[in-house]
């Protein structure tokens, strides 16, 4: 299958690029796989799909403020020369670092500059008088390691003190409150880009929920690198997915493993708590029918001809062209050009995409 399967056009005015207001006010399709129908609805009418007895798995991850600016003070003599005069280099240079992840050495992070020629080892980069980094590896692949002299969580701390929102960069709308990018049970920070299908929810629309008899629990799955990367592969068998760090606590896994023995449906709120639930399961204490609590690290690519496991049902957004989301939600609904039809169809009828956009209901 080629990554070109996966290809749509989407005119740029469909991007959505705030919010709904109020979250539940977005818009909402409705999807049979088996049937192969479609339905128009607004969010909240959501209510009227969910059983007593259903079981909703959020993921409560938090983004921080990732995007990080500042200034080049030191240099190795190989670097990028443009701008030397006189043998000696002009700084300090400005560059963008975005935090991806730390890695389990006290203070080394994962990262991605821009423009990433002028990041080498042995420079450093100041964001302000406290808060600092030093550039150790750049790998080939354009991620790049850098030390902190702090720990993760201080790097955080500081980074949502200097930083900025880590938005896509489809929008353009801009600046964002934090709270704008934020789901309304958001907990554990760690995600440089939001769960964005738990965009739609609000704490009246949950009280309804849960007044039904709808249950819910949660899982933590800290979105990264992954989601920022382009499939660049023809043949989508040659993507190599980034590993991602995911918590599903016992309580969450007896609620999951309840729902189940009891014929109960598991419905995911988004492909981060999809990629959570299956890629846990396809761990090989999964072996007899059963999740186990389980903290660290999957890699788990979600495509066509894939078995799952866990989730019955799914919310979500309308995903980017050739992206591993859309592969992803193509493989739950079971046939890709049923879900290319949706998507041209939400098009035709004035759907927002993306982050910020509308939602799909696929069961």
């Amino acid at each position: 299958m080629l990554t070109s399967d996966f290809d749509y056009n989407l005119p740029v005015e469909r991007i959505a690029q705030k919010p709904a207001v109020p979250r539940d006010s977005s818009r909402l399709m409705i999807v049979d796989r088996d049937k192969k129908t479609m339905e128009h609805r607004i969010f909240r009418d959501i209510v009227n799909y969910l059983q007593p007895g259903d079981l909703l798995v959020s993921n409560n991850s938090k983004v921080f403020k990732a995007r990080l600016f500042g200034e080049l003070e030191s240099a190795d003599e190989d670097i990028d020369r443009d701008g030397k005069k006189d043998g000696s280099l002009i700084l300090p240079r400005k560059v963008e670092i975005f935090l991806v992840r730390p890695m389990e050495n006290t203070g080394v992070w994962q990262v991605l500059a821009k423009p990433g020629k002028r990041v080498r080892p042995g420079m450093r980069v100041r964001f302000a008088s406290d808060f600092y980094c030093d550039v150790v590896v750049k790998k080939k692949e354009g991620d790049i390691l850098v030390q902190f002299p702090i720990s993760a969580e201080e790097v955080r701390t500081k980074a949502n003190k200097y930083g900025h929102i880590p938005v896509p960069p489809y929008v353009k709308d801009e600046p964002h409150e934090i709270e704008s990018y934020q789901t309304v049970y958001a907990k554990h920070e760690g995600s440089v880009a939001a769960p964005t299908a738990g965009f739609h929810f609000t704490p009246e629309l949950i009280d309804i929920l849960k007044q039904k008899g709808v249950e819910f629990t949660e899982v933590t799955l800290h979105v990264g690198l992954g989601t920022f990367l382009p499939v660049k592969s023809e043949r989508i068998a040659d993507h190599t997915m980034h590993s991602e760090w995911v918590d599903i606590s016992p309580e969450a896994v007896e609620a999951i493993n309840l729902a189940r023995a009891t014929g109960r449906r598991v419905i995911a709120i988004g492909t981060t708590t999809v990629r959570t639930l299956e890629g846990v399961a396809s761990l090989a204490q999964f072996a007899d029918g059963k999740l186990d609590a389980y903290s660290g690290d999957i890699n788990i690519f979600i495509k066509p001809g894939f078995e799952f496991k866990i989730v019955d049902a799914m919310i979500t957004n309308f995903h980017l062209p050739k992206s591993t989301l859309l592969m992803l939600v193509s493989a739950f609904a079971g046939d890709r050009e049923h879900m290319l039809k949706c998507y041209q169809v939400a098009i035709d009828q004035g759907y927002r995409f993306y982050s910020f956009g509308d939602a799909m209901f696929i069961y």
